[in-house]
């Protein structure tokens, strides 16, 4: 029932496997998620015509990736096909009595679809045919399937994965890797996608691209070793939240900056952690090429202005001397700490930031790539005489800038906090808004 969609030879695969265990492997942007949901929609009709009921939930990386399935896949299908059916939103709460969206498809006899971020809570909440949409970046994904693979033991109950690879460290790993397997698996990568029509131009996507692991990965779906990964995957993806990343979200708490300089290749990025109970939520990233010192001067000073900051570190190597310099002029030594990047303040810096995320007291944002990759790229290797050092491959975006950016704003979040001395002149001009 597919013809309200002009498909690809590989989509047209993937639609036509029946499989009750199915899991595909594709590309970037080849169309995973808006194939696998007009999979649903065709079911979703086809029970519908016969007066049947049919029940599916979609499992999503998060709200707005719940959200983007069902308006830009499923509802759009199913919109094309014909099909009448009322959409909903409601409150679903967790097991911490935290709520998260549910979007909800339902038609005239009954079928039913739900659209909900993907927990240990929301997995064993259904009896239901289930979709999970990029598995491989879903925090906990092994909670996850623990909780999610005896719901759909009844017999007849489908299972739909798909994702594109995310390091070795999660569950979509061992499904795609596992010799004895009942799942049937399809693998597309960008070759063969483009191979059976899809319209991309390999060699602009790969220049445009820049760094050959991110390329490797999201694109020729080849498996990167995690081994000296000093963030793997796995604590990226379990620290990622879509309220993160978010201004409006300030609630007024105390605030910690982080500051890497950079002015000719490499970033300027500002890094804002405001402090939630226990735990550090990002509010703010920002990251700017080649701009001049002087404006680099006007973010900081703009995000003292907006956010209550306690401590602020910056990095004082090299070309950090005078912006630190100036920095501790205008805000005060007592807020404002360089931090030279020696080997042994690196190796304080990276654990202070790694500890953040092992303990899972640092909210950063969803799906954003750039820094995803920034975050993973940084190594942790041993020098000719053993020393630990850190290491990380300089591309388009930087060498590791918003990382270091990062760890420099866990580390001001972990300094005794010592009596503010605010500057008169900062007052006086209207800049010290939280002083």
């Amino acid at each position: 029932m597919t013809a309200a969609a002009v498909l690809h030879p590989y989509q047209q695969r993937y639609i036509d496997d029946a499989s009750r265990f199915k899991i595909g492997m594709f590309a970037r942007q080849t169309g995973k998620t808006f194939t696998s949901t007009l999979e649903i929609a065709d079911d979703f009709v086809d029970c519908e015509l016969h007066k049947r009921r049919t029940r599916w939930v979609i499992l999503s990386r998060g709200e707005r990736q719940a959200k983007e399935a069902m308006d830009e896949g499923l509802k759009l299908h199913l919109r094309a096909l014909g099909a009448a059916f009322d959409a909903y939103e409601s409150d679903f709460r967790l097991a911490d009595s935290t709520t998260v969206k549910a979007l909800e498809v339902v038609g005239r006899h009954g079928s039913r679809v739900t659209a909900l971020p993907a927990s240990p809570d929301t997995a064993r909440g259904f009896s239901a045919n289930v979709f999970l949409d990029e598995f491989a970046f879903h925090a906990d994904s092994r909670k996850i399937w623990q909780a999610l693979f005896p719901v759909i033991s009844k017999p007849g109950l489908r299972l739909r994965v798909v994702s594109t690879p995310n390091g070795k460290g999660n569950r979509f790993y061992e499904l795609m890797t596992e010799e004895k397997s009942v799942w049937s698996r399809h693998v597309v990568d960008i070759y063969k996608a483009v191979a059976d029509g899809l319209p991309r131009d390999i060699e602009e996507l790969k220049a445009g691209c820049g760094d050959a692991d991110t390329w490797a990965q999201e694109y020729e779906l080849q498996w990167l070793d995690e081994a000296s990964a000093w963030l793997p995957w796995e604590m990226i993806n379990a620290a990622e939240n879509d309220q993160a990343g978010i201004p409006e979200n300030y609630a007024g708490g105390p605030v910690y900056l982080g500051v890497d300089i950079g002015r000719r290749n490499d970033l300027f990025v500002l890094w804002v952690l405001e402090q939630v109970g226990d735990v550090l939520w990002t509010r703010e990233v920002i990251a700017r090429k080649r701009i001049s010192f002087s404006e680099q001067d006007f973010l900081l000073d703009e995000a003292f202005r907006r956010y209550r900051v306690l401590r602020c570190c910056m990095d004082q190597t090299g070309m950090g001397e005078k912006p630190v310099e100036d920095a501790q002029r205008r805000h005060g030594t007592s807020r404002v700490e360089g931090v030279l990047f020696t080997s042994p303040n690196k190796l304080t810096l990276a654990t202070a930031g790694k500890e953040a995320f092992e303990d899972r007291r640092i909210r950063i944002p969803l799906g954003d790539q750039a820094l995803r990759e920034d975050l993973h790229k940084l190594q942790k290797t041993a020098s000719p005489t053993g020393a630990p050092r850190f290491v990380a491959e300089s591309d388009s975006s930087g060498h590791a800038d918003r990382a270091w950016a990062c760890f420099l704003a866990c580390n001001a979040a972990t300094v005794a906090k010592a009596p503010m001395r605010i500057n008169p002149e900062i007052l006086s001009s209207g800049a010290g808004r939280w002083a």
